[in-house]
């Protein structure tokens, strides 16, 4: 995806690997990468920057929508993600690659880094301490594809990995139980629930109504979006916010409009459903609450694997010619 019209965020905080999985999580994030930056060699590789005497750090760099989420939030997470008093490295990681650091690029992003590292030194969390470096941002490098994903690629041997780093352990110790959440100190812009019962009446068709607050099936191939092809956003028609796009959309032969991927993984929430006597994996809007559908293991392996199959009405479809008119213009780059 062409992701230039979506602002920049980068930070720092020990293995790339685990910075990664835990932004994905985060509601209005569209991308994270794993890479390499304040070095002054380009292109370096993994061996390079590993050694620890490249000058590299290891870090993240996010994509948000600033709709969604703003940077200081974005800021005030990230402090509950990682040590900020640890200017030696990151849990069981010691040396220079695993600095904490925040990344600013532009001027703006600075002041909301200050004034998020005041705020939180003023609630004396951390005993007054925070190592973590403030530091223009330099030239990103992407780590290698291997790297990309990796929670995802590689589930037993990360959960190995971070469970023996004793990253969580070592969160749960500096901000407490609540460090369990992903979503930890999270404040999203755009605000999770879901309106009145009468308000909900007023935005959703009966069908509609009945899919989204009590779980119904619309019939196969007959409804509005499975044979829908031109390009666009699927959005929940009762927050705004995006969740799938026709980028990622394809042809399952169910009769249902299926898709390989959420637009932003964070949009969305899954939970177990044993409604049909056998467990299925349920889909959730997470700004609303509304039920769209449920997941599947049997979609293109070639994109995942996944099988995202939704009902056409718990979504808006926002063709790409009417993006900026319906105020999801900052999307049109996608198309």
């Amino acid at each position: 995806m062409n992701l230039d019209a979506f602002p920049t965020a980068t930070f720092a905080g020990g293995c790339f690997w685990c910075l990664e999985a835990d932004a994905l999580h985060l509601p209005g994030v569209l991308a994270a990468t794993s890479g390499y930056t304040g070095g002054p060699g380009a292109n370096p590789t993994y061996e390079e920057v590993c050694q620890g005497d490249s000058g590299h750090y290891e870090a993240v760099q996010l994509r948000y929508d600033p709709e969604l989420v703003d940077y200081h939030a974005l800021v005030d997470w990230f402090w509950r993600r990682m040590d900020p008093t640890n200017a030696h490295g990151q849990f069981c990681d010691t040396g220079p690659q695993y600095r904490p650091a925040i990344f600013f690029h532009n001027a703006e992003q600075r002041r909301d880094a200050l004034d998020s590292m005041s705020v939180l030194a003023e609630s004396g969390a951390l005993g007054g301490r925070n190592a973590t470096a403030l530091l223009p941002a330099e030239p990103f490098y992407p780590a290698e594809a291997h790297h990309q994903g990796y929670s995802a690629k590689n589930p037993r041997r990360y959960q190995l990995y971070r469970q023996g780093c004793g990253r969580d352990a070592t969160l749960e110790r500096l901000w407490g139980p609540q460090a369990k959440s992903p979503l930890c100190a999270y404040v999203p812009r755009l605000p999770q629930g879901s309106p009145s019962e009468a308000r909900l009446r007023e935005l959703l068709s009966p069908q509609a109504y009945n899919i989204a607050r009590r779980a119904g099936t619309e019939p196969p191939f007959h409804n509005a979006y499975h044979n829908e092809h031109r390009p666009g956003l699927y959005v929940d028609p009762v927050s705004g916010a995006p969740l799938f796009a026709s980028l990622h959309k394809f042809d399952s032969g169910t009769g249902w409009p299926s898709f390989t991927r959420p637009i932003m993984p964070g949009n969305i929430t899954t939970r177990t459903d044993n409604a049909l006597m056998t467990s299925r994996t349920e889909v959730l809007a997470w700004h609303s609450g509304n039920h769209l559908g449920h997941v599947f293991a049997d979609g293109p392996r070639e994109h995942g694997g996944l099988r995202y199959c939704m009902n056409s009405a718990a979504l808006r479809f926002v063709p790409a010619a009417e993006l900026a008119s319906a105020g999801y213009g900052r999307y049109a780059g996608l198309f």
